[in-house]
């Protein structure tokens, strides 16, 4: 689904010039989840938004679906950190929203936007707006506006740091649920090592900026019953925490290899 070779970015501006990704390549396969993780800062979302379209001033190949990334790619979905709703609409208006650019049927786009709501709990807010939502019903309002438009590539960046614990684990069951269903291509980035454990069936471990891969690591736990209370979850939490806590210099210094 996702093919990453040599990819690096730099950023240019007037009174500098900040390496920001160095030399990353990856594969992922169609249907599956990968969380990337690294430091605050490394690179991560600049890597997301390349895999998105946003970004062209990059070197390297990257491909979805065997394809040179584009912008405008209608199967691709993202979803960033501030959940980027509109807030003179209603929670039915931001979720219908991308029916309504791609000219999608009424009756048909209702129905797939009230499927979707009915499953993430959201039916009975369908006409509040979000100033009125708690960060958790946000949260599921950009996930739905996501999933409705069928994506077969879902990217997330960072979508539930701002939450407290339980809201956080309850959006990431809820995630696996859709993942398992519709089996959509997940790609997550986020600086939490419980969060990565839990939802990469693939690990990408970043160095800080310029971020290079650290590591692969296949993470076969993902979506079986008691895996986040089991001691193999804790055992993978340990081990990318130890490749997270080494001074800056030796993250670096390790940067141009992979390991598994």
């Amino acid at each position: 689904m996702i093919k990453v070779n040599g990819l690096s970015v730099t950023y240019r501006g007037a009174n500098a010039v900040v390496p920001a990704i160095r030399d990353i390549s990856f594969a992922m396969e169609r249907g599956g989840t990968c969380a990337v993780i690294g430091p605050s800062g490394c690179g991560k979302t600049t890597m997301l938004y390349v895999l998105a379209g946003l970004r062209s001033d990059f070197e390297g190949q990257v491909l979805v679906s065997d394809t040179p990334v584009r912008p405008k790619r209608q199967e691709t979905a993202l979803i960033l950190q501030d959940y980027g709703l509109l807030p003179w609409k209603t929670v039915f208006q931001n979720v219908v929203l991308g029916l309504e650019v791609r000219r999608v049927a009424k009756p048909e786009r209702t129905a797939r936007c009230e499927e979707i709501m009915n499953d993430l709990g959201l039916l009975p807010f369908k006409n509040l707006y979000p100033s009125q939502l708690s960060g958790g019903q946000r949260q599921r309002v950009a996930i739905a506006r996501a999933m409705a438009v069928d994506p077969d590539l879902l990217l997330m960046d960072e979508p539930f740091s701002s939450l407290d614990a339980l809201t956080r684990e309850r959006l990431q069951d809820n995630l696996l649920e859709i993942w398992s269903e519709r089996r959509v291509t997940v790609l997550i980035v986020t600086h939490n090592i419980e969060e990565a454990a839990f939802l990469g069936q693939k690990i990408i471990v970043l160095s800080p900026r310029p971020a290079a891969v650290l590591a692969e690591v296949e993470n076969h736990g993902v979506g079986t019953p008691g895996w986040r209370s089991s001691r193999e979850f804790f055992r993978l939490c340990t081990r990318l925490r130890g490749m997270l806590v080494k001074e800056e210099p030796q993250l670096c210094a390790v940067g141009a290899g992979h390991s598994s």
